[in-house]
């Protein structure tokens, strides 16, 4: 009980010394917890959705997808309407209504814009039945009636400007077609940013699958007193194979399963970067307790004399800590809760809508917080806590604020030197691997050992590189810039263990721009070598070109040629037997003048021949394939095809790599028109000289489809720049989190140092330091640190992005491409971090008051 209200008073008398560390364990805390919430009512919002929209049992094609996924075909997998009877039919069947859904539409208002989303949410056309009742209620107008007739959910009315009376063009691969806004419809949980048309059945059928009568699903509900598993089995009995039967809960399963993937991702992606921030925190904590410890040493030193023992000493600076953490982490938890709202906020801003009103806190999420938060406290502090168990009765004789760990031992530095050695060593084997699984497994092992080894060393390293930098930038502020470099040299331990945790997020932020610009220098290389097409036109949403849309381009003047691009999966039988699924490209023959290729055997242009194909390097290699040999080649939905290799293409790059070539018409002989995809994106060359003319003249052809981006290769390599921008910034946005914390340590060290050095200050202003000069010295003290954690990080991460990109090459990032200009910007930009953690502990020291000082313990 003694050492309980010990660690309380001394918890609590020190409570403004502790105040960033506990702003540093808030912050890591909430991020875990507001990552856990946004996650957690991500799932509660789709798990609503899905309940509410499945019958209780639903009946689609086999190889189809129940939620209306379109497949390169433009229209959904269904079957005939007869079927719908034959499930009315079965046994325990109370009701059954055919519906027709299909995602494979774009939605255009008068003005021609798209008002479907744009962040991955898609855009359905669905038939209007009673059954969508159960998750939407008509709020104005009416239902669908007729051809003209269209509901859209209220959502997109409301973001677009819709309102009743409104055209909407709807452009699918059956054609263009027009209907006025009929009724306006809410959901009745939360839509996650889908945009939602609806249409009469017979329209929806004739429109979106090309004929009337037919359903991509049925729902069925069972009368009272059948299970959905019975009612399942009886009508498999009916209807025989052919069909994929779910039960409610198996659909829900099923659908949870589509987006498990992306929120697994997200989840542990932010997960990963809180765990960032929780290291740095553990820097910032480490420096908090040592100097507390140091601060302390007199009055630990009388504890010690008066009978306490180690194991109280050691107990009370423990439980300090923990009660750090427990503050930390009950303020972190609490923040959470509000960042998960501002994610959905900000989500709901990007296209997804979320609403508070699933807002979902688990239990899980404060234990996971609390425990999270309070043992990397505890752990963080078990160190100052044992030398704090060290100091001697002796001690209560020095003078207060003497450091006991300013030294650094030879042990440390050979074990620094070894960790850094080993990641250098590693890192250097990742680069000359020639396979990447076991290649990225020493990257991941060279990061880790080198990051430890320059924690480890560096102490060792402040003496060299702070003197260095302050014959740059210290020395022309005479005395007061020696005092500042004397200062940060005074205790390497802690100058290091400040630098390290701003360290750690640069060394990410650079190799990450390592990694990103040779991204984009390594495309655009390609790009410039490979690619021989003027434009290039694919589309925004991941859509295929509709026929209507490709036959304007057709027609647009000054194009030399337009190559179709057709990508499918297939089952090929090598001439030994051995079977493997492989991606086909079918193009037109004017592929080989919009890609140059390089070939290992034969010529590409006769892979366009009458039943050839070429294949890659790869596959040829592994099933011992050569020109001349014949392939079985399945088409999903065709027939069987015997096809001669007539070239290997080499997979060196990275477009179309290990992709089989055949012409479209080889590949429209064994696969019925209804079954042929249709292009994923299209290739076109202009008549020389007319490039500028062409490139205006295909716009205006495809104006009609705002779904569709016409780039010259220019356009390309921005676009691209300019998405490997936008992913960086996110991560460089996560990141934020932890160069926050470490900035935080900057300042956490300074303010401790300057309550260290009260009496040294108070000296210094009585011998005639000026307040401004004081004020300087502390700012330039951080300053240094700050460049010299920024030395290390930077350093270290182009280091890692350099072995990174080496490692890629194999999968096509072949430039190395060092990003100086941000590099540099990053580092000059270290200086004013410094600058800003400096201003509250260089304005406190300049406040003090001299003689107080003077006379401080």
């Amino acid at each position: 009980m003694t050492v309980l209200k010990t660690s309380l008073r001394n918890f609590l008398a020190h409570k403004g010394r502790m105040a960033l560390s506990a702003v540093a364990v808030l912050l890591s805390v909430a991020f875990v917890s507001g990552t856990l919430v946004f996650t957690d009512t991500m799932n509660t919002t789709f798990d609503k959705l899905f309940a509410s929209t499945a019958s209780d049992v639903t009946v689609s094609p086999k190889g189809g997808d129940p939620s209306g996924g379109t497949p390169a075909t433009g229209r959904p997998e269904a079957f005939a309407a007869s079927v719908l009877e034959r499930v009315k039919g079965a046994e325990g069947v109370k009701e059954a209504q055919g519906s027709v859904a299909s995602t494979g539409v774009t939605v255009v208002n008068a003005q021609n814009e798209n008002v479907g989303p744009t962040g991955g949410a898609p855009t359905v056309a669905v038939n209007w039945t009673p059954n969508e009742l159960r998750s939407v209620e008509l709020v104005s107008g009416h239902e669908p009636r007729g051809p003209t007739d269209v509901v859209v959910d209220g959502a997109t009315a409301e973001k677009h400007g819709l309102k009743l009376g409104d055209t909407l063009r709807t452009i699918a691969v059956t054609g263009d077609f027009t209907a006025k806004i009929s009724g306006i419809v809410d959901f009745k949980v939360t839509n996650p940013g889908a945009t939602v048309v609806y249409f009469d059945t017979a329209t929806a059928q004739r429109e979106l699958l090309g004929e009337e009568g037919l359903f991509t699903q049925i729902s069925a509900d069972a009368q009272p007193g059948v299970t959905d598993g019975a009612l399942k089995a009886n009508i498999a009995a009916a209807l025989g194979d052919g069909y994929k039967l779910q039960t409610a809960e198996e659909a829900a399963d099923a659908g949870r399963e589509e987006v498990a993937g992306f929120l697994d991702v997200m989840r542990y992606a932010m997960l990963g970067f809180a765990g960032i921030a929780f290291l740095v925190g553990i820097f910032l904590i480490v420096n908090t307790f040592s100097m507390l410890v140091a601060q302390r040493t007199r009055e630990i030193g009388l504890l010690r004399a008066i009978g306490s023992s180690r194991e109280q000493v050691n107990r009370s600076v423990l439980i300090e800590a923990f009660l750090l953490g427990l503050v930390g982490s009950v303020a972190g938890v609490a923040a959470g809760v509000g960042l998960a709202v501002g994610l959905m906020k900000l989500m709901s801003a990007v296209g997804m809508e979320l609403s508070t009103r699933d807002l979902t806190v688990a239990w899980t999420t404060p234990a996971v917080g609390l425990a999270l938060g309070i043992v990397v406290t505890v752990l963080a502090a078990y160190v100052p806590a044992r030398r704090a168990a060290r100091i001697s009765p002796m001690a209560a004789l020095r003078d207060a604020g003497t450091s006991a760990d300013g030294s650094t031992g030879r042990g440390r530095l050979g074990v620094g030197l070894a960790l850094t050695g080993a990641g250098a060593a590693a890192l250097i084997v990742a680069a000359r691997a020639t396979e990447a699984k076991p290649g990225s497994l020493w990257l991941g092992a060279g990061v880790v050992l080198s990051l430890l080894g320059l924690i480890v060393i560096g102490p060792f390293l402040a003496g060299g590189v702070v003197r260095a930098l302050g014959v740059v930038v210290l020395r022309i502020f005479g005395p007061v810039g020696r005092m500042a470099e004397r200062n940060a040299l005074r205790n390497p331990r802690r100058t290091g263990a400040t630098a390290a945790a701003l360290m750690i997020g640069l060394a990410l932020v650079a190799c990450l721009s390592v990694v990103g610009s040779s991204m984009v220098a390594s495309a655009t290389e390609e790009l410039d070598r490979s690619v021989g097409a003027d434009f290039i036109v694919r589309s925004r949403t991941g859509q295929p070109i509709v026929p209507q849309a490709q036959a304007a381009m057709e027609k647009a003047p000054g194009l030399d040629h337009v190559t179709e691009y057709k990508d499918l999966e297939v089952e090929v039988t090598d001439p030994h037997g051995k079977d493997a699924t492989v991606e086909l490209v079918a193009t037109d023959p004017t592929y080989v003048k919009d890609l140059r290729r390089e070939t290992t055997a034969g010529t590409l242009s006769d892979a366009y021949g009458e039943d050839a194909v070429s294949v890659g390097s790869d596959y040829a290699a592994e099933h011992d394939v050569k020109v001349g040999d014949v392939l079985t080649v399945a088409f999903k939905g065709g027939e069987a095809a015997e096809l001669t290799v007539a070239a290997i293409t080499a997979d060196t790059g990275d477009i179309d790599k290990g992709a089989m070539y055949a012409n479209v018409t080889t590949v429209a002989r064994y696969l019925p028109a209804e079954r042929m995809p249709h292009s994923v994106l299209v290739l076109a060359g202009a008549v020389d000289g007319q490039e500028d003319q062409a490139y205006q003249a295909l716009k205006d052809a495809l104006a009609p489809y705002p779904q569709y981006a016409v780039s010259n290769q220019a356009d390309y390599k921005t676009e691209l720049r300019n998405q490997v921008g936008q992913l960086l910034n996110i991560v460089y946005g996560l990141l934020a989190l932890a160069i926050v914390v470490a900035v935080l340590g900057v300042v956490n060290t300074l303010a401790l140092s300057v309550v260290e050095r009260t009496r040294e200050i108070g000296l210094l202003r009585a011998i005639g330091l000026s307040r401004r000069q004081l004020r300087r010295m502390i700012r330039l003290e951080s300053v240094v640190i700050a460049l010299f954690g920024a030395l290390l990080g930077l350093g270290l991460g182009m280091g890692w992005g350099t072995s990174a990109q080496k490692l890629l090459a194999l999968e096509g990032l072949g430039v190395l491409d060092i990003p100086w200009p941000t590099i540099l910007t990053v580092f000059v930009g270290s200086a004013f971090v410094g600058l800003f953690a400096a201003l509250v502990p260089a304005f406190r020291a300049g406040r003090m008051n001299v003689l107080n000082a003077i006379a401080s313990e």
